[in-house]
């Protein structure tokens, strides 16, 4: 009997390059996001909500804070005994540096640690999504089906389809088709990149396309075609709510935003589903008499003296008294000293801006401002 019935499989060891310097020197998935939490939370958190207590987090490219991070697996209640958070970085190495070749090689250099395991299923998540889904309705999907495979999808608008992955279904959700961003797609189903595999006929999958030199050893371009191709079956499970791949400036600009619209699906403070994170334990906010705030979200330990308007302050960030800071995303530690103005952009961690400091960019095109840019 599988000692797990299923085995959650982090992939978050994408370089990250169009989050430009916010990913440096820091993992993509360990990148701050709305307040006090980082990306990584919600996919931990969603484990954590579903009842699967093993999960490995597979890590690669500048890992050092996000290893220290997940390795606290009392934070998400994944430290039951003989459980928890596991750090899996790669093991072979390639031009003198340990790499995952692809999504699926990354598995497949941890074959020994689910086997270990022993798990029925694997589910195979990205940590680089800001979503909260229940990943047992999932696992229903895939076990009333008998499915081989199981791919949560989206529906996204058509006129976009062409940037996504797209599921070419039959009128009972079965996968007929799978098309790698297509110039003309014939649905609107994009996958999410979160998999459900039955494991003893992935494992077998992974070995055979570790042998082909021809592979590019990726679930999209290669373990899924592979799939359909030998006529097993793959379940498309569709997913209703909010989802957001936050891999350039502009896009985690648009999902910190989103957290100051009303409207919006994503609720951080729901007790049904937490989003756990790292709670620092820093002192409630401080919002000054002659502030003015309006359509804000403030987290612990954020100071506004001044002007704040469609905008995040993430913990222990600051607007000083004369300051204006409309349409940006403060990020932890930030601070804006008195007569600055800033408009639609992302400040990074720790970074001061100093006094009377004009910098703007636009909805299409915000401005990232760390600590090398030109003032």
């Amino acid at each position: 009997m599988a000692r797990n019935k299923m085995v959650a499989m982090i992939l978050a060891g994408g370089r990250g390059t169009r989050l430009k310097s916010l990913t440096k020197k820091i993992a993509k998935p360990a990148v701050a996001y709305g307040g006090k939490y980082r990306i990584i939370d919600f996919p931990l958190s969603n484990c954590a909500n579903s009842g699967i207590d093993t999960v490995g987090v597979l890590t690669q490219y500048e890992s050092v804070l996000l290893n220290s991070y997940v390795s606290q697996s009392q934070r998400w209640g994944l430290d039951v005994q003989g459980s928890g958070i596991f750090v899996l970085p790669p093991r072979e190495k390639i031009e003198g540096f340990g790499l995952y070749k692809g999504t699926a090689d990354a598995i497949t250099q941890n074959i020994d640690f689910l086997d270990l395991n022993e798990p029925e299923y694997v589910l195979i998540l990205s940590g680089d999504h800001i979503y909260k889904m229940n990943y047992d309705r999932l696992l229903e999907t895939h076990e009333k089906n008998k499915a081989d495979a199981t791919i949560a999808v989206i529906e996204v608008p058509m006129k976009e389809a062409s940037r996504f992955g797209i599921m070419n279904t039959d009128e009972k959700l079965r996968i007929e088709e799978f098309e790698e961003k297509p110039e003309n797609p014939k649905s609107n189903l994009a996958s999410m990149g979160i998999y459900i595999f039955t494991w003893k006929t992935l494992k077998k999958y992974l070995i055979e396309d570790e042998k082909n030199e021809e592979s590019s050893h990726d679930f999209g371009h290669d373990i899924i075609p592979k799939y359909l191709e030998d006529g097993l079956r793959l379940q498309a499970h569709p997913f209703k709510g909010y989802w957001k791949d936050v891999g350039t400036v502009n896009s985690l600009w648009e999902a910190n935003m989103d957290l100051v619209d009303p409207t919006n699906e994503l609720n951080l403070f729901d007790p049904s589903w937490r989003v756990y994170s790292d709670d620092s334990g820093a002192p409630a906010q401080v919002i000054g008499e002659n502030a003015f705030v309006r359509s804000v979200y403030v987290d612990k330990g954020a100071v506004i003296e001044g002007h704040a308007e469609h905008t995040v302050v993430s913990t222990n960030a600051k607007i000083a008294e004369g300051a204006k800071v409309t349409n940006t995303v403060l990020l932890p530690g930030a601070n804006i000293a008195a007569g600055a103005k800033i408009d639609y952009a992302i400040v990074a961690e720790d970074v001061h801006i100093g006094e009377d400091v004009i910098l703007s960019g636009s909805e299409d095109d915000i401005l990232l401002i760390d600590k090398n840019t030109t003032l």
